[in-house]
């Protein structure tokens, strides 16, 4: 799944409303970006041609609705990055996130408990994944 960033501030919007217009996707992101209708609609068009979105008649124009699944885009652009990164650094990556990150008690007793569950299912040591030359484990 690839997805440039312009596309994701596209698809929350459409994640959010459900079923929107380029008009009403527009006016959302004008409050960030001096983006005209045309740009808007190109990014639709990208996302419809990668299967991101559906595309309805509706009277004049078209509606549009997520056809993936917001969580599921999450991840996959969390494990994307992740497999850019030496394994050996991947914890590190994992505390900076939780160092800048805002959280109520409730998210760090999660967090606290799948911490918890790691316990007799962690490893000596975590094995780079590179290959030689690309980090310097090797």
């Amino acid at each position: 799944m690839t997805i440039s960033n312009a596309e994701w501030e596209i698809m929350r919007v459409v994640w959010a409303q459900q079923k929107t217009t380029s008009n009403e996707i527009l006016a959302v992101l004008l409050e960030k970006y001096d983006w005209t209708p045309s740009t808007v609609k190109t990014l639709l068009r990208r996302l419809l041609d990668k299967g991101y979105v559906s595309r309805e008649k509706m009277g004049k124009g078209f509606s549009y609705s997520p056809l993936i699944d917001e969580d599921l885009a999450m991840m996959s652009e969390v494990d994307s990055v992740f497999q850019k990164v030496c394994q050996t650094k991947h914890v590190a990556i994992v505390r900076h996130l939780l160092e800048s990150i805002p959280m109520t008690e409730k998210d760090r007793l999660n967090l606290q408990s799948s911490l918890e569950a790691k316990k007799g299912k962690t490893l000596e040591r975590v094995a780079c994944n590179c290959i030689p030359g690309q980090c310097q484990c090797h």
